[in-house]
């Protein structure tokens, strides 16, 4: 089963840009998240995984906030990018290969992943290295 082309971008907009839906869903509650959060991970943290399943560890790792908003995600035609360039802090120790990456509700700790995929090419990060996405690097579709 699947959902329609329209629904699918109407889904993507609720949940990266804080767009309604009419007459199904709407971004108003007493707190609604105004960012969601990039992860980066060393492995899948597949589908029962939270954003510290395989979470990057090197040393002043952390995970970077995007507005829910066009500023900071570009959502069309069933498919979302980030809309500015998304900065990792710089690795002042440690190493990690970096396979994936996931899009979340916390800055920090177990936060529920919502998206998620694998870099097309692994970064290896060790001192010095700043892992980034350029605008429009990431890809997340629904379909």
């Amino acid at each position: 089963m699947s959902k329609s082309n329209t629904f699918e971008n109407d889904l993507l907009l609720l949940i990266f840009n804080a767009t309604a839906i009419a007459n199904i869903a709407d971004n108003a509650s007493s707190g609604p998240l105004t960012n969601l959060y990039v992860s980066l991970h060393t492995g899948d943290p597949g589908e029962a995984g939270d954003q510290t399943t395989s979470e990057a560890t090197y040393t002043d790792y952390a995970r970077v906030a995007m507005a829910r908003s066009g500023a900071g995600w570009t959502v069309t035609a069933n498919a979302v990018t980030n809309a500015a360039a998304i900065v990792f802090p710089v690795a002042t120790g440690g190493t990690n290969t970096i396979t994936h990456f996931a899009v979340g509700t916390a800055s920090s700790g177990a936060g529920k992943v919502l998206y998620k995929g694998a870099l097309t090419t692994p970064l290896a990060v060790s001192l010095d290295i700043q892992p980034r996405f350029v605008s429009g690097e990431l890809d997340i579709t629904e379909d």
